[in-house]
C-alpha cells in the first residue's frame, strides 16, 4: 500500500471500509479520465465537448455502440426503474448545460439513436468525474460505487481504443 493509501485510510471518513476493489476502480477512473479528456476532448471535458466528438465519429462513419451496450445496460438498470427515475439519476448533479433531456430520453428508452447513445453514456461518465472531482462522492464516503467506477472504466477503455489515437503516443 502506498503511502497516499496509507494517509486516506488512515484520515479520510469512510475510506477504510472500501474494499481493494473499489479504490483500485476510483484510482483508475482518475487516470483513465485524464487520458481521455486528453485524446479525445482535447482537455476539454465537458458535455458540449462529449457530443462534438461524438458528432465527428458519426461524421466519420465510426460511430458504434455495440461496445457500449453493456455499460448503457447498467445504466439503465441504475437510473430506471419500473417506470420512473431511480433516487440514484438526481444523485448524478446533472446541470443545465449537461444535456439532462437527452441523458432522461435515453436513460428510459424513449431515444435509442445510436449518437443519443453514445453521448448520454459519456456524459454520465463525465458526471461521475465531476462528482468524484469536486467532492460530491465523498459526502457518500465513496461507498457503493464500484459498480459505477467499473463501468466507467470500461467505457473509457473502449473509447480511448477505438478513438483516443493512443499510437500517435
Amino acid at each position: 500500500m502506498t503511502k497516499i493509501m496509507e494517509w486516506l485510510e488512515a484520515r479520510a471518513p469512510g475510506f477504510n471500509q472500501l474494499s481493494p476493489d473499489e479504490k483500485s476502480a476510483i484510482a483508475d477512473f482518475s487516470l483513465l479520465w485524464s487520458l481521455f479528456e486528453a485524446r479525445v476532448l482535447s482537455t476539454n471535458g465537458s458535455a458540449s465537448a462529449i457530443c462534438n466528438a461524438v458528432d465527428t465519429w458519426q461524421k466519420a462513419g465510426v460511430l458504434d455502440t455495440a461496445f457500449l451496450d453493456e455499460a448503457l445496460a447498467y445504466l439503465r438498470q441504475r437510473y430506471f426503474a419500473n417506470g420512473e427515475f431511480t433516487y440514484h439519476f438526481d444523485h448524478l448533479h446533472l446541470r443545465n448545460n449537461d444535456r439532462e433531456p437527452l441523458v432522461r430520453a435515453v436513460i428510459n428508452g424513449s431515444d435509442n439513436d445510436l449518437r443519443s447513445r453514445v453521448a448520454a453514456v459519456l456524459i454520465i461518465v463525465f458526471r461521475y468525474r465531476n462528482n468524484l472531482f469536486h467532492g460530491v462522492k465523498w459526502q457518500y464516503k465513496l461507498a457503493g460505487q464500484l459498480g459505477n467506477f467499473t463501468t466507467a472504466n470500461a467505457v473509457l477503455m473502449k473509447v480511448l481504443e477505438r478513438h483516443g489515437a493512443l499510437a500517435d503516443g
